[in-house]
């Protein structure tokens, strides 16, 4: 059935746009990084099940009717021109957008098979389990330590060595506890920019989360610090499910095992990152990859 922004589409698309034999503008895929294959993710066990799903902001439609499965311990990059919906799709996974006066959501999230709408979920508890990072780092005006541990104090842990614990832990994990580990009593606003989105991730990890959603991660960062990053997602896959929004193809090529494709609001394509930048199935996505459009 044809959606109400679908109609918009071809007026979108330049008039003159012709399909080519190879796309050779297309993001480069990083062949010395292991990702999973179009069978492998299918084989894996789905996380986070998304079905039927419309979302508004008042009266705005926003999301048409959105069906995605996001893998287990895989990375999800969701791509696509400014305004397409991939953020206001991001923030639906751990409910962020509940937080905006008038939204509505229509249809159904299951994360590991429990409806993230059902009248018994605690939204902090859910919060905890998919955890966020922003675009821009957010650390707290307090200390290096501090920052990692709030999590688990709020959650009323109490002891210090568990704390500690905790905190060299989940520094390890973001890469970032060889730099900070003489200074964690120090402002964490001490940090330069890559560490303290670092940082960010270090304190999203401390409370255990399955799920983390990075809301361009790296976009505000130099070149250098954005490749630690992109490092730090890749190896974090193992432990975690990792949804990624970015606007950079070449990021999505890089780091991602499944890329999702959005445009005016609906989910165009979602497929394994090989198979969508060199094979796509649909010309809009072709189109957007190779740069004739978005």
């Amino acid at each position: 059935m044809m959606t109400a922004s679908a109609q918009h589409h071809t007026a979108a698309m330049p008039p003159d746009a012709k399909a080519t034999d190879s796309l050779v503008r297309a993001p480069k895929l990083d062949q010395n990084r292991s990702v999973r294959t179009a069978q492998e993710l299918k084989d894996a066990r789905s996380k986070i099940t998304v079905s039927n799903l419309d979302f508004f902001y008042g009266d705005h439609q926003a999301l048409f009717d959105i069906n995605l499965s996001v893998p287990e311990r895989c990375v999800t990059a969701f791509i696509g021109p400014s305004g397409c919906g991939k953020s206001t799709f991001l923030r639906c996974l751990n409910r962020m957008n509940d937080m905006i006066e008038g939204t509505r959501v229509d249809g159904h999230i299951e994360l590991g098979g429990h409806n993230l709408h059902g009248p018994k979920v605690d939204v902090v508890e859910l919060r905890k389990r998919v955890g966020m990072v922003f675009q821009k780092s957010n650390p707290f005006p307090k200390t290096i330590l501090e920052n990692v541990t709030y999590g688990p104090k709020v959650a009323g842990l109490k002891d210090r060595a568990k704390l500690k614990e905790i905190a060299e832990r989940c520094l390890q994990q973001a890469a970032l506890w060889d730099e900070v580990k003489d200074r964690l009593n120090d402002s964490a606003f001490a940090l330069s920019g890559g560490q303290q989105q670092r940082l960010c991730i270090a304190r999203a990890l401390a409370t255990s989360p399955d799920v983390l959603l990075m809301d361009e991660p790296a976009s505000a960062l130099d070149p250098a610090s954005t490749s630690r990053i992109e490092d730090l997602i890749f190896e974090l896959k193992d432990r975690y499910t990792i949804v990624i929004v970015t606007h950079n193809m070449q990021q999505a090529a890089r780091v991602s095992d499944q890329t999702a494709f959005f445009f005016q609001g609906e989910l165009i394509e979602a497929g394994a990152t090989n198979d969508l930048f060199t094979t796509p199935e649909k010309k809009q996505t072709e189109d957007y990859i190779t740069g004739r459009f978005g």
